[in-house]
């Protein structure tokens, strides 16, 4: 395997990609997210790049545990600077999630499923995470910056996982039989990030039409979880911002936000 190192992934860029000079590579962090929100407060420039061969404390949604183990997937976060009201950012995990799938395909050939929010799926088993945070300005109400991490299981075997983990994980490894190049796999997301960043705004009916298209969660019955209380309905659709429209029992549809529930599907982790 090529060693996995900034020049490495610099080698799969174009030579006037616009955030080549802002891509940092570290051998260890504690979180790329983390890292790239104290850079977003010291004033580094929309398009700056963490990527880390190792998070010791890599995260995910509702403060879960992503494992970030050395040499065995890409974790990476980007800093962009929309200057837009929050309102106008509620997709932003939806249209991360897109561009972590889209890295993917073009990366591997793997062609994956999105289960509501974040998470990329195939065969049953999750591929990668999502967490997308923002900052406002107390000043202006508009976002001051918003930062994207995402990271893909790559070379891992089943018994690299934690236990806890084994029959819910799935890498690239695992479902095309061959560790792929993670300077290959870092670059293509990279470039699926800046495509994300051009088209935030402007292009939002088009990313959720695909988030739609691509999302394994419509049409199945599923369980909402919210703190200790759940709840079974089917997941009817999604609207413009990312919530996800469900019909509970007696007939009722509601909408449910990222940041309120957790969805699970009624036989396990789908």
């Amino acid at each position: 395997m090529d060693t996995y190192n900034l020049s490495g992934v610099l080698s799969h860029l174009p030579a006037d990609f616009p955030w080549r000079s802002r891509i940092r590579f570290l051998e260890e962090v504690d979180s790329t997210n983390n890292l790239a929100k104290e850079m977003a407060v010291q004033n580094a420039p929309a398009g700056t790049v963490v990527l880390a061969a190792r998070q010791s404390a890599g995260r995910g949604r509702m403060g879960r545990q992503f494992s970030s183990p050395a040499g065995m997937g890409v974790y990476c976060s980007v800093l962009l600077r929309p200057r837009c009201a929050p309102s106008e950012l509620m997709h932003l995990t939806c249209a991360s999630a897109v561009a972590a799938r889209r890295a993917v395909i073009r990366s591997s050939g793997v062609n994956p499923s999105i289960k509501w929010i974040n998470d990329l799926v195939a065969g049953k088993r999750k591929l990668s995470g999502t967490l997308a945070e923002m900052s406002i300005s107390p000043e202006s109400g508009l976002v001051s910056y918003a930062v994207i991490g995402i990271g893909i299981n790559c070379c891992q075997t089943l018994s690299d996982f934690p236990e806890e983990l084994q029959d819910k994980a799935c890498s690239l490894r695992m479902l095309t039989g061959y560790s792929p190049d993670l300077n290959v796999v870092a670059a293509g997301l990279i470039l699926e990030l800046q495509a994300l960043d051009a088209g935030l705004l402007t292009q939002k009916e088009e990313t959720m039409a695909e988030y739609r298209e691509s999302c394994m969660t419509l049409g199945k019955e599923i369980s909402v979880v919210s703190g200790q209380e759940v709840c079974h309905a089917f997941a009817e659709d999604i609207d413009r911002d990312g919530g996800l429209i469900i019909r509970l029992p007696d007939g009722t549809r509601r909408t449910v936000n990222a940041g309120e529930v957790s969805v699970r599907g009624m036989y396990g982790y789908l």
